[in-house]
């Protein structure tokens, strides 16, 4: 074999796997996009409704921790 056949015969045995990794490089920029939409959806959407939620409870909580002695007063007025 001629220098040339046997890097013909190279190239033609790494053609499948340059195909296999312009495949994979695809695969990986659609995964980017994604993971992107998935960052924006958290910090656009997710996050904020998130806060909303924690401050609502952490508020209830307040209300809740320092009115706990009148609640204990208005259970006796209504046993009585």
């Amino acid at each position: 074999m001629t220098d040339n056949e046997i890097l013909l015969s190279l190239s033609n045995m790494l053609e499948p796997i340059r195909n296999d990794i312009s495949e994979i490089k695809e695969d990986v920029s659609g995964l980017k996009n994604r993971l992107k939409k998935v960052e924006l959806t958290q910090e656009v959407e997710i996050l904020p409704r998130l806060r909303t939620i924690e401050a609502c409870y952490t508020s209830t909580y307040d209300r809740y921790k320092t009115n706990v002695d009148g609640y204990d007063k208005l259970r006796e007025d209504m046993d009585v």
